[in-house]
C-alpha cells in the first residue's frame, strides 16, 4: 500500500487516507461487491493487535482478501474503512478466536512483545502490539489500524444500549450500533486527552506512573472534562498532579490514540512557579534540564529514559530540545 514512509520526527496515526466514503457505509450491496473483489485488502485484528508481515525486522500490516481462513472468526459486518489507491479497504475483528498456549501476563505488560500467529495465514503473517510498529508504518498504514483498533475498542465496550440497557447490533459497516428495543443509535466515541509539556527557563516538568517502565519519564497528561476548554483542562491537570500553577498555555498538535480511544491535543505552557506537590496519581515528578534528558535520550543515564517514539509526548519533548517549542 502506498503512503509517506517511514519517518522519526512525524506523529504515529495522525496520516489519512484517499477516502472514507462514508456515503456507502449503508450500501450494503455495494459494500458487498467492493468484499468481492480480488483487490479488495482486510486487515485482520485480534484483541487489538493488528495483522503483520513481519521479515527481517521489518513490519508492515498483514492484508489479507476475503478468502482468507481467519474471517471465519469475524462477525459481519466487517469494519469498512473506505478507500486507498482505488481499492477499498476493510478491517475484520476476530477476537473470539483463541489460540493455543497464550501467554495473558506477558500480554498485560506496558511492552507487549507476543505475538499470535492465526492457523493457515501466511508465513510471517502474526498479530502484535500495535505500539511496537507505530514508526515502522507508513502514515497511511498507521492511521487505518489505529482507526480499526479504536473502532473494534469501542464494540466491545459498548454492546449495550445506553438508553434502555438492551443489547445492540452493529450497523452502518461497523459505524454504528443500533438497539432494536428502543431504536437508539449510538456512534463511536472519542476520548479528548491534553497532554502538556510545561517549561520553566531550561527545565521541562516531566513525570511517571507507577506502571510504566523504570527510568521512563514523559509529559503530564490528562482527560478533559465535560464543560472544559483545551486551556482550562491543561491548568487543571498540572494543578492536580503537580500543584504547579501555569501561564502562556498554546496548544500545538493533535494524535489519535487508539489506546483505547483518545485523542491526545498536544499543549505548551509556562510555570509560574517550580514548587511541586505530587499527587496519589504520579509515582514522581520532577524539573529536567536539557542536559539531563539529552543524556537520558542517548543512553548514557538509564534513570530518564524517553517517551515512546512515534507519541506526541516525544514529539513535543524532541522540539523543545531543538529549540522548536
Amino acid at each position: 500500500m502506498k503512503g509517506a514512509g517511514p519517518m522519526t520526527t512525524y506523529f504515529a496515526f495522525a496520516g489519512a487516507w484517499q477516502a472514507r466514503s462514508a456515503e456507502l457505509r449503508k450500501d450494503s450491496a455495494a459494500l458487498g461487491a467492493l468484499l468481492a473483489r480480488s483487490d479488495t485488502l482486510i486487515l485482520p485484528i485480534w484483541r487489538g493487535k493488528p495483522q503483520f508481515a513481519i521479515s527481517d525486522a521489518h513490519a508492515c500490516l498483514g492484508w489479507v482478501d476475503a478468502s482468507a481462513p481467519c474471517l471465519q472468526d469475524a462477525p459481519r459486518p466487517i469494519l469498512y474503512l473506505g478507500k486507498h489507491d482505488g481499492r477499498a479497504i476493510f478491517a475484520a475483528d476476530i477476537s473470539g478466536w483463541e489460540p493455543d498456549a497464550l501467554d495473558r501476563a506477558a500480554m498485560a505488560m506496558f511492552n507487549d512483545t507476543t505475538t499470535q500467529h492465526y492457523p493457515g495465514a501466511q508465513p510471517g503473517h502474526v498479530f502484535a502490539d500495535l505500539r511496537q510498529h507505530m514508526t515502522g508504518l507508513n502514515t497511511t498504514e498507521a492511521a487505518l489500524a489505529a482507526t480499526a483498533r479504536a473502532i473494534f475498542n469501542w464494540h466491545h465496550r459498548h454492546g449495550f444500549c445506553a438508553a434502555c440497557g438492551q443489547a445492540s447490533n452493529i450497523a452502518a459497516a461497523g459505524w454504528e450500533r443500533q438497539c432494536p428495543g428502543c431504536g437508539a443509535h449510538h456512534f463511536p466515541r472519542t476520548d479528548p486527552v491534553v497532554i502538556m509539556l510545561v517549561q520553566y527557563r531550561n527545565r521541562v516538568l516531566l513525570g511517571r506512573s507507577p506502571n510504566w517502565p523504570k527510568g521512563m519519564y514523559s509529559a503530564l497528561a490528562g482527560f478533559v472534562e465535560p464543560g472544559e476548554t483545551i486551556e482550562a483542562a491543561v491548568a487543571r491537570e498540572v494543578a492536580e498532579e503537580t500543584g504547579v500553577t501555569l501561564r502562556d498555555i498554546r496548544y500545538v498538535a493533535s494524535q489519535p490514540w487508539p489506546f483505547p480511544s483518545s485523542l491526545m491535543l498536544g499543549c505548551i505552557a509556562k510555570a509560574r512557579d517550580t514548587r511541586i506537590t505530587l499527587d496519589a496519581e504520579l509515582e514522581d515528578a520532577g524539573w529536567f534540564t536539557r542536559e539531563q534528558i539529552l543524556q537520558g535520550w542517548s543512553g548514557q543515564n538509564p534513570a530518564l529514559t524517553p517517551a515512546r517514539k512515534g507519541s506526541i509526548a516525544h514529539h513535543l519533548i524532541g522540539g523543545w530540545l531543538a529549540g522548536k517549542l
